[in-house]
């Protein structure tokens, strides 16, 4: 299959699950850069090959054939962002830009292989779940985005839901990162967030705290 067969498979997946499952052409069309219309000529190609439903005004859904080509991509695109964070300690976003790459050259074999080297990891590390050989992911999603986390408890960060730089660079300089702990310390009627983590002392806005989660340190 091609790349943008790939790409456009794998938009649809992630955008079921991350985007309020909203995966309507002019959605996806928007996370991959292209025009509406060529999302709605792809979506009726792939409808073709028994890749998806398409039906006019409608979301778009997978059938079990683009759910397992889906499945297989994202969890090559995640063993190479944990290989590479883990050989060269990239940034995160550097990891995701050249995981974008490496995901649609590489064998179901070559990615057993990093998977075995790596200890066949639950997580990338972004704290998103890598599938198995089997396309199943074996992990429990416990985790609530740190808008609705509460004030003075402790949570673990779980999950880091965006593939944007600036955001990832922020995070970076403030030790936002996949396993660290913050306090939660006022949650404000405007809908920002006061965190502290590392002895500093952060104030967010729903942009971030809608995408960074966190699971409760009980």
């Amino acid at each position: 299959m091609s790349v943008a067969i790939e790409n456009f498979v794998k938009a649809i997946y992630n955008n079921d699950i991350q985007e309020h499952h909203d995966t309507k052409p002019g959605n996806i069309a928007k996370k991959l850069g292209i025009s509406n219309a060529a999302a709605t000529d792809m979506a009726k190609k792939l409808a073709s090959k028994n890749l998806l439903q398409y039906e006019k005004y409608q979301p778009l859904q997978l059938t079990d054939k683009g759910t397992k080509m889906a499945i297989n991509v994202v969890r090559k695109h995640r063993l190479w962002e944990a290989l590479l964070f883990k050989m060269f300690d990239m940034s995160l976003h550097e990891i995701h830009r050249e995981a974008e790459l490496l995901e649609h050259e590489t064998s179901d074999f070559l990615a057993n292989k990093i998977s075995e080297y790596l200890g066949n990891p639950k997580f990338d590390p972004h704290g998103d779940p890598i599938p198995n050989a089997e396309g199943e992911i074996t992990t429990e999603d416990t985790s609530i985005s740190l808008s609705h986390a509460l004030e003075g408890k402790t949570y673990v960060i779980s999950r880091l839901l965006s593939d944007d730089k600036e955001f990832f660079d922020f995070c970076a300089q403030n030790g936002l990162k996949y396993g660290n702990t913050i306090l939660v310390v006022k949650q404000f009627s405007n809908k920002m967030t006061q965190i502290s983590i590392n002895t500093n002392t952060l104030l967010l806005n729903t942009d971030f705290t809608n995408i960074i989660f966190v699971n409760e340190i009980v």
